[in-house]
């Protein structure tokens, strides 16, 4: 970022003129080019601190951080869940706390266009067969709401969260697969192995059926071996990319292991064909130690995927680190330095290898540790398109009322998804295999998530929420944020430095000089300088139930002021 730090990055954006006639090609958008990270902000350096158990305050500065890194926003609420927990109670809870298994998307498109399954108004979907490819299409926007519905509900739990991670890691992109079906059931075993054993993991997405669908497992056989599972099997779920590693004879050798496995379209399950499978052995190169799997023949030729991952998890030390570079970039931020990859990263690969691949011990070491916790580890944070739009719903407590009407129900949970799709990140379709690109594309990382295209977008929405039209979901519904309903889950609603100090503190992800926060306290003063402007305002309007005066008078000053306080910088980082 030049000498520029992260705050000046996002505050240079907002004064550039985002008008573009022309499709948006980012590699020429000059603010992009100026500011993407050809270096760290700053010289950016932060503290050594290392794997050690965090000791220091637990205020709301660290709960906040905490909890906006490994949930979606946090509301009030949410931070007094938490109130007399101690620092490891927390990390503990969110991290063991298994959320129930939501119930189903349904059918909400009924009188848009008639389920050609005879799935009812209502009804789920999930076990219906393909039915045509419009009503796969709404099925593909009800499960985008659905998957929306869970995060805006979700409880203390890292869950949410972490179906995120892998499904930025086991990528299955719905736009190429093109079946919501097989859509919903993977998810649901993203869902299912989020906090498990990252081996059986990798087992079990190697045999699904939205997986084999993706990347041509289901074609993969041996008269004709595809190598696109088996390549990123390796280059993107295990071992990585790098010299001396893996080579392309251990990709066609890993193909024929694969082959066989083959999909029932009409009942969704994974079977293996021994006709189709290769039984001649397979040869890896030196990086494996010369490894032959035995070519096995029947029922058992399934067997070699057992082989083929025992051989690639014996790279222990390879694999684990890879996995553990994706958590940190993810959770924590994008650069990893030499100390960082000694200190943090090693260490957390030896615990994932300690206890035997399972995934929680590794959550619970980095979320527990100092480094975590540290200043420069706060806050610098370019908040996702996911992150922004449902986390200021769910710091907002937008409610989508459940007595909506259907269609307008869910489509008020779509807008959302919509949004975060028109910002680069539509859940269900990450861009490639590898992923969004935030989360690994070197030199810029998660600044490409703002731009002289993206920014007004989330300005636009951020900017509706808080007028009496909100955003658009239907012809019928618009979701909008309701500023009295929200301010008054502050503690002193009727104190004009406690509303700007807790707006500040829940929708800023770095907190204001007191000349700002003056600012922002003038609004709700209509430019008088005493506290009572605002104190006497507010209690004429709870005083008064029904006064459409006194309520239009403080509601009007509450939109601008979280409008105005919701432009800035600030309100982009976590």
């Amino acid at each position: 970022m030049g000498d520029s730090n992260r705050r000046d990055f996002l505050r240079q954006l907002f004064t550039q003129s985002s008008a573009k006639d022309a499709p948006y090609d980012i590699n020429q958008d000059e603010l992009f080019k100026k500011y993407s990270n050809k270096q760290s902000p700053l010289g950016f350096k932060r503290k050594r601190a290392g794997l050690s158990q965090y000791t220091g305050p637990w205020t709301n500065e660290q709960k906040l951080h905490l909890l906006r890194r490994t949930m979606f926003g946090v509301s009030p609420a949410s931070l007094a869940s938490i109130g007399s927990m101690t620092m490891s109670q927390t990390v503990d809870a969110l991290i063991n706390t298994a959320p129930p298994n939501p119930a189903p998307p349904v059918n909400y498109y009924e009188n848009l266009y008639p389920d050609p399954t005879s799935v009812p108004l209502g009804a789920t979907w999930v076990n219906a067969g393909y039915g045509d490819g419009t009503a796969n299409y709404y099925r593909e926007l009800s499960l985008k709401a659905w998957w929306v519905k869970n995060i805006l509900n979700q409880g203390l739990s890292i869950h949410e969260k972490m179906t995120l991670f892998w499904h930025n890691h086991f990528v299955c992109e719905s736009n190429v697969v093109g079946f919501a079906v097989a859509q919903y059931r993977y998810l649901n075993l993203l869902r299912t192995h989020a906090l498990g054993n990252f081996k059986t993991f990798i087992k079990e997405i190697t045999k699904e059926p939205m997986m084999l669908y993706y990347l041509n497992g289901h074609y993969n056989v041996k008269n004709s071996p595809d190598e696109n599972y088996a390549r990123e099997l390796q280059e993107l779920f295990t071992v990585g990319k790098g010299t001396n590693l893996w080579n392309e004879d251990d990709v066609k050798a890993a193909a024929k292991v694969l082959t066989g496995y083959r999909v029932d379209q009409g009942t969704l399950t994974t079977s293996f064909d021994s006709t189709k499978h290769e039984t001649a052995n397979k040869q890896f190169s030196a990086f494996y130690n010369n490894t032959v799997i035995t070519g096995q023949s029947g029922a058992n030729g399934a067997n070699e995927l057992d082989d083929l991952l025992n051989m690639i998890f014996a790279k222990d030390q390879i694999v684990a680190k890879h996995l553990c570079r994706k958590i940190y970039r993810f959770f924590v931020y994008y650069d990893i330095d030499t100390t960082i990859e000694n200190d943090i990263i090693s260490g957390l690969a030896t615990t994932l290898i300690n206890n035997n691949w399972n995934i929680k011990p590794v959550l619970l070491q980095l979320f527990k540790s100092d480094h975590f916790y540290d200043t420069f580890s706060m806050d610098c944070y370019i908040r996702t398109p996911m992150d922004f739009y449902l986390g200021l719903a769910r710091t907002l407590n937008i409610q989508i009322p459940i007595s909506t009407p259907i269609e307008d129900y869910w489509r008020a949970h779509y807008i959302f998804a919509y949004h975060c799709e028109q910002n680069g990140m539509d859940p269900g379709s990450p861009p490639s295999v590898s992923g969004w690109p935030a989360f690994y594309q070197t030199p810029q990382f998660h600044q490409m998530w703002i731009n002289s295209d993206t920014l007004p977008k989330r300005m636009k929405v951020n900017d509706a929420l808080f007028t009496n039209y909100g955003v658009w979901a239907s012809p019928n519904y618009q979701v909008k944020c309701d500023v009295l309903a929200f301010v008054q889950t502050l503690s002193d609603p009727a104190d004009p430095v406690a509303v700007i100090d807790e707006c500040v503190l829940y929708l800023l992800g770095l907190t204001l000089s007191q000349s700002m926060k003056d600012y922002f306290k003038s609004i709700l003063l209509s430019g008088q300088s005493q506290n009572y402007y605002w104190t006497n305002a507010w209690n004429d309007y709870i005083n008064s139930p029904g006064n459409a005066t006194f309520e239009g008078i403080v509601k009007g000053r509450l939109q601008l002021m979280l409008t105005e306080m919701c432009r800035l910088a600030e309100n982009h980082l976590c």
